[in-house]
């Protein structure tokens, strides 16, 4: 198990938002660290690029991206996330966006909290596969 923290966890048993709660960070992490390690920016062009991917549009697409090449247990947890009923509305984002983002940021938190580190390598990698060139 790939994790930062030591602490016994089953993520099988956390709530689809709480999964999110920690899969928002471990999304904005991945884009954060690909971004730094593709070019020593300004740190204020890193900011801006990142929101631009972190945002729950660019989330929502990134999900309809990746659904195709989900196994059924990981759109077992997509669907849980994109189903759950937070407490708020999105301010900057659509209804539907908002939750496919919330489907994205649980199946990444299910995935990493389940410690499947190189699965969640291998769904940015695709990410990045058909992203396009205007986001360098």
């Amino acid at each position: 198990m790939e994790r930062f923290c030591d602490i016994p966890c089953d993520p099988a048993q956390l709530s689809a938002l709480n999964l999110a709660f920690v899969g928002d960070t471990v999304f904005d992490l991945f884009v954060r660290e690909t971004l730094v390690c593709e070019a020593n920016r300004p740190v204020h062009l890193q900011h801006d690029r990142a929101a631009a991917r972190v945002k729950a549009a660019a989330q929502a697409a990134a999900a309809k991206t990746l659904l195709p090449a989900l196994t059924e247990k990981e759109l077992e947890q997509f669907r849980r996330g994109r189903n759950a009923h937070a407490n708020h509305k999105a301010k900057n984002a659509t209804e539907s966006d908002y939750h496919y983002a919330t489907g994205l940021e649980t199946l990444f938190g299910y995935l990493y909290l389940n410690g499947e580190i190189d699965r969640l390598r291998a769904l940015m990698r695709l990410l990045d596969e058909t992203k396009g060139d205007d986001t360098r």
